[in-house]
């Protein structure tokens, strides 16, 4: 394995039974542990499922629980857990196991022209199922009283977007409530994970969402070395976590451009595009893919050179003057100051992740909780950019210090790789074949869990920042205007693909 901080070392999982399960996973989610990811799988004996819990600073806790394929299912923890409740939506839309005591028993992955009794990850599911045509028969909670009338929206938009559908109801142009439904297309990612070569797994993670090439990558390739035992040297992991900061430079730089398009600024938005143009181009220098895929693969991370710090201070400057020009106008400050409020207790309930919960007060990444690095001046100590108001302005300032923050990591990042050590030291195998990637990628925390059987994929889970952020949008939503529905869903910036999987 590479040398890791302790913080991400997996130890084999608990085995509770299912009588036991509830009381398991309540002990740890009452001492602030985290449910990070929920994995499922179809064993011989039943459906194995393996929650994984992470706390920060401390390594991460898995308990695991096998379901007879004869039980009646698994008793929910919905009502301790609203992210858990949706993961076990999920898993019985995929495995068909059923939560026991569900509060919302309605599918979340499969729409209505699935067929009855297809889960498609399970063993012996056909790979040719019959769908039918959709009924539409979806379940929107209807909002009546005087002037109340809906707004559909998608699932088809007008943008290079990935379909959703948003159902308003509305009073005047004051939002009550809006109801987004997702997976309209499941590409079976996890399904083709199964039976590849490790090393050939890290193209298909990097295609899982394309704006986050490297936050996939990394956590598949960080959770393969740590099932295989492969180790990765001190300048490998440093230039990692220099590509990680690039990714997140050019996501930002792009979405300050874009929410300042949304309240009419044209003109700004134009110039964000070309500082993200200077850094594409300056990608492809260093990887040979704008995208910067192909760099990172099982035990190497592969450059062509180290990244151009005038370049990235420039962008990071011209950012800075966009947001103070778009902010310095009145009317697009009044814009993004106050829209879309998602209070701290409701993200917390939520449990958001990346910009989103940092917007709305909540300290929470990766870089400090789980760092990729052991104690290194590069790194540490690090402590994420937080604000309280929980608006689009929040937002929207998040990612603009974040981007000043990061370009200073990849100073720092590039001058600790130029003296550290390209070999690995001896490293004792591990026998579990199952790893964990943990990596704060730019939308939040980003999660892969492999595990390897015969020298193969047996299962790879796949959780991206946006399974747990894309409920939050239609809280946020409450009370405000319709018209502020394009702005603030920009604030957010979501991944569909990396939701839907």
């Amino acid at each position: 394995m590479s040398e890791s901080h302790p913080s991400r070392r997996l130890a084999p999982p608990r085995t509770v039974s299912v009588a036991g399960f509830r009381a398991a996973a309540g002990a740890l989610l009452d001492h602030d542990a985290r449910l990070a990811l929920v994995a499922a799988h179809h064993d011989p004996d039943g459906i194995r499922v393996v929650h994984t819990y992470l706390s920060a600073g401390a390594p991460p806790t898995e308990i695991q629980t096998t379901v007879p394929h004869e039980a009646d299912g698994l008793p929910t923890i919905a009502d301790l857990s609203y992210p858990a409740g949706r993961f076990e939506r999920e898993i019985r839309d995929l495995y068909g196991l059923t939560p026991i005591a569900h509060p919302l028993p309605r599918r979340l992955v499969r729409h209505e022209h699935w067929p009855v009794g297809y889960y498609p990850m399970r063993a012996d599911a056909t790979a040719d199922p019959q769908f039918a045509d959709d009924s539409g028969s979806f379940a929107f909670m209807e909002v009546t009283g005087d002037g109340v009338y809906e707004i559909p929206v998608g699932p088809v938009h007008a943008g290079l977007i990935e379909p959703g559908h948003f159902r308003f109801s509305v009073v005047g142009e004051t939002i009550l409530r809006m109801k987004a439904r997702l997976w309209f297309v499941h590409r079976g990612v996890e399904r083709l994970f199964q039976g590849c070569a490790p090393a050939a797994g890290v193209d298909l993670a990097e295609r899982i969402s394309g704006d986050t090439a490297v936050g996939h990558s990394l956590a598949y390739v960080l959770a393969v070395e740590q099932a295989l035992g492969i180790a990765c040297s001190p300048r490998d992991t440093l230039l990692r976590s220099l590509l990680l900061e690039l990714e997140r430079v050019h996501n930002h730089v792009a979405d300050i451009g874009a929410i300042i398009n949304d309240v009419g600024y044209g003109v700004l938005h134009a110039q964000s595009q070309v500082q993200r143009e200077r850094l594409l181009r300056h990608h492809r220098e260093l990887t040979g893919h704008r995208l910067l895929r192909g760099a990172i693969t099982p035990g190497r991370t592969t450059l062509r050179r180290l990244p151009d710090g005038g370049l990235l201070a420039d962008v990071a400057a011209q950012a800075a003057q966009i947001v103070d020009i778009a902010v310095g106008n009145h009317i697009a400050a009044d814009r993004l100051t106050g829209t879309s409020v998602l209070p701290t207790s409701e993200a917390r309930r939520l449990g958001v992740l990346g910009y989103v919960a940092k917007a709305s007060g909540i300290s929470v990444d990766a870089r400090r909780d789980h760092p990729l690095i052991g104690d290194d001046d590069a790194v540490r100590p690090f402590e994420p950019v937080v604000l309280t108001d929980g608006d689009v302005m929040a937002r929207l300032q998040v990612r603009l210090l974040e981007t000043h923050q990061s370009v200073e990591l990849i100073a720092n990042l590039a001058a600790a790789a130029q003296h550290a050590r390209q070999q690995t030291g001896a490293v004792e195998p591990d026998p579990a074949g199952r790893g964990l990637g943990i990596v704060e990628a730019w939308r939040g925390t980003l999660v892969h869990r492999v595990e390897v059987q015969d020298g193969r994929v047996s299962r790879c889970k796949v959780v991206d920042p946006s399974f747990f952020n894309w409920p939050a949008l239609p809280v946020a939503l409450r009370d405000t205007i319709v018209p502020d529905f394009p702005l603030t869903n920009k604030s957010f910036n979501q991944s569909y693909a990396g939701n839907d999987l």
